[in-house]
């Protein structure tokens, strides 16, 4: 009898203590839910310990609700020492505007205006208000993914903020559209830019709402490949209002971990590491302070620019066939990442595929039903086992 009643009050006990976990959203209505925290202090590069692991990305972290404070000082981390600053907008200083389903936006800071503009693909099945996939520069994913689903399409056309491309003319520092409005910000990594202008097109559907823009933005997504691969992985880190993130390929400065990175270098491997990536994307000064083996004294890495997405969703899509995308260090990266939405009971919201055979930003078949999963889950809401996507060939 003791032993029965003994069973029953630690089952009560347990049901007692689940009903009062915290339900975890899969999206949030703000940019950045950590804002009224300070900004950590921040040391001079030669005076950060050295770290030779992964440094972990839930320190100080024991509940949910200790995740908004660590994930806030993660994103100081990665804009100070790696890509510079997202500067904070005003409601007051967005304008918007939908013309021929194209969506406007009109950006005002101090006299300066920057006007950015998406055109909105409506699908042919559904009822609005849709949801929204928005593609980095463009959606390299096969388009047979959304042609039947009743998902919304548009892009973030880069260039309107920063137009600097690897091939081809373009601006430099300090010359930018972005610069117009923060001279004081010109030394800034592009892709901190980047993730200003795609958080100023979403605040731009919140203004105008469903009625007017026939999306639904509590489903609205964002994807690309190689260098726009890391722009939808900076995109949706640094705004809550991304509920999927699907980073395709996304290579060094992407979800690959630069402490690995620099380890697969020394064993021969050509990687894109730390030493070896285009700097205009990121500050210069990750190059002087970080590189070679003071890359140990980073204080944080990649696996916690992806773990700001938690508790939102992230697929991470990769092709080993190309060893300078450093595959084996986004694998790292995602393995450690994923024990954060692990250690909250929803490890279920983020997952890799990892196959080879196949052209860079060419999606083959047979990884189709990973990122099927991750789309009807995330953006449609439809009731799709997403929990053991963890796949590895030819790596």
């Amino acid at each position: 009898m003791k032993k029965l009643l003994s069973t029953i009050f630690l089952s009560l006990t347990f049901l007692a203590g689940w009903s009062q976990k915290p339900v975890i959203p899969l999206v949030y209505d703000a940019e950045h839910t950590g804002s009224q925290f300070a900004v950590p202090e921040m040391p001079a590069a030669d005076q950060l310990p050295i770290i030779r692991e992964l440094p972990d990305a839930l320190e100080s972290v024991t509940s949910f609700s200790d995740w908004s404070k660590r994930r806030s000082d993660i994103g100081h981390l990665i804009q100070h020492y790696g890509i510079g600053i997202k500067p904070a907008v005003k409601a007051s200083q967005v304008k918007a505007r939908i013309e021929d389903d194209t969506l406007v936006v009109d950006v005002t800071v101090g006299q300066e205006v920057l006007t950015l503009k998406s055109y909105i693909r409506y699908p042919k099945t559904g009822q609005a208000p849709y949801a929204l996939m928005i593609g980095t520069d463009m959606i390299a994913l096969p388009r047979q993914l959304f042609e039947d689903r009743p998902i919304a399409t548009a892009t973030f056309v880069s260039a309107q903020v920063n137009d600097y491309k690897q091939f081809g003319k373009h601006h430099d520092r300090g010359e930018h559209h972005f610069d117009r409005l923060y001279p004081q910000l010109k030394d800034n990594g592009a892709y901190s830019e980047w993730a200003w202008g795609m958080s100023r097109l979403i605040d731009g559907l919140q203004l105008l709402g469903p009625e007017v823009t026939k999306i639904d933005t509590k489903h609205i997504g964002v994807t690309g490949c190689s260098y726009a691969g890391k722009m939808a992985l900076y995109c949706g880190a640094f705004d809550e209002r991304i509920a999927l993130t699907i980073a395709q390929e996304p290579g060094g400065g992407g979800a690959a971990a630069w402490r690995k990175s620099h380890e697969l270098t020394l064993a021969g491997k050509n990687l894109e590491d730390i030493d070896k990536t285009d700097y205009h994307w990121f500050l210069e000064s990750q190059k002087e302070n970080f590189r070679g083996d003071s890359v140990y004294r980073l204080p944080y890495d990649q696996h916690e620019l992806c773990a700001m997405i938690c508790p939102r969703a992230l697929l991470l899509l990769g092709n080993p066939d190309y060893e300078w995308l450093a595959d084996g260090s986004m694998l790292s990266s995602a393995e450690a990442a994923k024990k954060v939405w692990e250690h909250f009971g929803i490890a279920d919201r983020m997952g890799w595929s990892i196959v080879g055979k196949h052209g860079h930003c060419r999606l083959p078949e047979t990884q189709y039903p990973e990122v099927q999963a991750f789309i009807d889950r995330f953006l449609l809401g439809r009731d799709v086992n997403t929990y053991n996507i963890k796949r590895v060939e030819d790596l």
